[in-house]
């Protein structure tokens, strides 16, 4: 079961969250301070049910829920306060009692958990339809910035021997430390082939091509053989950044479609956020590392606050991720 949480109170979010821990049938995908937030992440990571524990007073909240619940048909349970007289139709909506901060105990839990149940049994078959990874990936790409290398390193020597798809990775990195990078990634990596990519050579499956410093990676085109054609610019910087995450990004979206995955690990400031979001308008899958990982959590959280996150985790369960995807 996919859970969105929306409350005001950070306590209440984190509670609510650590009371689902240990069940294995929940997934916490999304937890933020309001309903309107969750707008911009419903379409990419398509939850069960959202838990809505904010009081439902103002127009702008009003009409956030009336959105979820009617146009994109997603059940919501209501923790509602003594306070809130709430009056939606819909058949969508259920409500139970919020308790004090101290009646979060086993008792309220398995009520909580009996409710969505009850909610997502009787979920609408007309709900929206979004891309859910229904085409053969074709492409992995990955972005990173600050502490990436470690991240990166992690994930690869997850993947195990033979991954059957070419990697493309964009790291943000001084000149002339890309090669020791290279160096240090292969004898940590030892399943996986890396190297800095070159200009018009074709992608092969297992190898990590790794953009060079200061020069942007992209794909130029798609070989005969499906497999992408690199390409090493040195288009301008965009953001005082090159390599840029965006540029690879954009042109896998654009030549692959929906047989992109990207992932999008630790990293200051935004860049990779644009490039997830055209990965996902485009039919393609996301992936971004969540904040519990994260050396840095800005460029991940930038794609989650875009909307353009499809799966939000730490990175210990990426590998398996990508490996579910990949063998779909």
């Amino acid at each position: 079961m996919r859970i969105m949480i929306a409350d005001d109170s950070a306590v209440v979010r984190t509670i609510i969250s650590q009371g689902f821990a240990k069940n294995k049938d929940i997934d916490i995908i999304a937890s933020v301070s309001n309903c309107q937030k969750l707008l911009n992440n419903i379409t990419v990571q398509n939850p069960d049910v959202i838990i809505c524990g904010n009081e439902i007073s103002d127009d702008v909240e009003k009409e956030a829920l009336n959105t979820i619940t009617n146009k994109y048909n997603i059940p919501v349970l209501i923790l509602e306060n003594q306070n809130d007289s709430i009056s939606f139709i819909s058949k969508h909506i259920e409500k139970l009692p919020k308790p004090k901060l101290r009646e979060y105990n086993k008792e309220f839990f398995e009520k909580l958990i009996q409710k969505l149940k009850t909610l997502v049994e009787v979920k609408p078959h007309e709900e929206i339809q979004i891309s859910t990874g229904n085409k053969k990936i074709k492409l992995l790409c990955i972005g990173a910035s600050t502490g990436g290398p470690t991240a990166v390193s992690e994930v690869l020597a997850g993947l195990g021997n033979q991954f059957p798809l070419p990697i493309l990775y964009t790291q943000h990195i001084e000149i002339k430390k890309d090669k020791p990078l290279v160096d240090w990634l292969n004898q940590v990596c030892k399943n996986v082939y890396v190297k800095i990519a070159q200009d018009g050579e074709e992608a092969k499956p297992g190898t990590v091509y790794m953009a060079p410093a200061d020069r942007h990676l992209v794909i130029s085109h798609e070989s005969n053989t499906g497999r992408p054609v690199l390409k090493i610019s040195d288009e301008a910087p965009e953001r005082y950044l090159r390599p840029a995450v965006n540029k690879l990004f954009n042109s896998a979206a654009q030549i692959y479609k929906g047989s992109v995955l990207a992932v999008l690990l630790t990293g200051m400031g935004a860049d990779g956020a644009k490039g997830c979001k055209e990965i996902c308008e485009n039919g393609g899958w996301t992936i971004a590392e969540d904040k519990s990982t994260c050396a840095v959590f800005g460029m991940p959280a930038a794609a989650i606050e875009l909307g353009a996150a499809k799966d939000v985790l730490p990175r210990t369960e990426i590998a398996k991720r990508i490996l579910e995807m990949v063998n779909k």
